[in-house]
This record gives C-alpha cells, structure tokens and sequence, in this order.
C-alpha cells in the first residue's frame, strides 16, 4: 500500500478509536474497502452501503440504528450530501474529505461516471454543510498528504497546505 494512503488509513483509524469504542455498530458508506476491512479487522461492527446511489437511494441507510456512521471520502463523490447527512438518525459521525487545492483541479475520471469529485470542499463550506444538516463538529484533524520522493512544483506545494480534513460530530437534538 503507497505510504500516503496508509497514513490516511492510520489516522482515520485512530481518530474512529479515539471517538468510537470498540465492538461497536457502525454504517460505513461506501463499499466495502479496504479500510472498512481494518475497521472490521479493529473489533467494529461495519455495514457497507454496496454501492447504492446514496443521493437518491439514502433513507433505508440513513434510518439504521447503529452507533456511528463513518463517511470516508465518499462526500466529494455526490451530487447533494446534505440530504443524506440531514437524515442520519446516528447519533456520531466520522468523515473526512480530501481538501480543495487551488493548485489542482477537480478530480474527474472521465471513463467511470461515479469516479468523479462533484465538491471539493474547503474547511468552512464543509463545516458549513454539517452544522447545516444538524450536525455538531466535536473534533478535527487536517493533514498534510505527500511523497517525500516526488519532485516538482505540484508535490512541492503538497508539502506546504493541507490535503485531508477529518471530523467527529454528533447529532444536534435541536435540530
């Protein structure tokens, strides 16, 4: 595993365990992958969403009683997160997102129509967009993401801002 992608996953792993105690019950959005796998592999109860089109296909996951929901970079990836996040009726939410970099334009795979970031976030809109669907943001973490070994300007500017952002909320029974 490249080393950027294992520091993701430590670091998600670790701010889950910091939030989340272990054997609990937790709706993971998104297929099953391999941090889902060390979640499972960590003591958790993890339920996958298998690929359903979670913008319009949302209210049977998001009516699941478990203790958590954790939303690993899958945000980016629809059209209209707010409606799904409104919805959860979990009471903790962990979910990162890769941060907008004004260096590099969204990503956007052309050959597959789900492999594309509609959103790419800066801190305060996804802030926003939680505190908006009744969310309370508890904890945060942003990182840096790069190669020590690759060369140039874009990996040079990597070194410099932050590329991922992580955050622990809880519901707002206000809202």
């Amino acid at each position: 595993m490249h080393k950027t992608k294992r520091d993701r996953y430590d670091r998600s792993l670790n701010f889950l365990q910091k939030h989340v105690p272990e054997k609990a019950y937790i709706l993971d959005l998104g297929t099953p992958n391999p941090l889902s796998a060390e979640m499972k592999a960590k003591g958790y109860h993890v339920e996958n969403t298998s690929g359903v089109n979670l913008d319009i296909e949302y209210e049977e996951y998001a009516n699941k009683i478990v203790d958590a929901v954790t939303a690993f970079e899958i945000f980016e990836h629809m059209l209209a997160p707010f409606n799904i996040l409104r919805q959860i009726k979990a009471p903790r939410l962990i979910a990162s997102i890769p941060l907008k970099l004004w260096f590099a334009q969204a990503y956007w795979n052309e050959e597959d129509d789900w492999d594309k970031h509609y959103h790419e976030f800066e801190v305060k809109q996804f802030d926003f967009l939680l505190e908006k669907s009744g969310w309370v943001i508890k904890d945060k973490e942003i990182w840096k993401s790069y190669s020590p070994y690759k060369l140039g300007i874009r990996p040079f500017l990597r070194r410099l801002y932050p590329r991922y952002y992580l955050v622990y909320c809880e519901k707002n029974r206000i809202a």
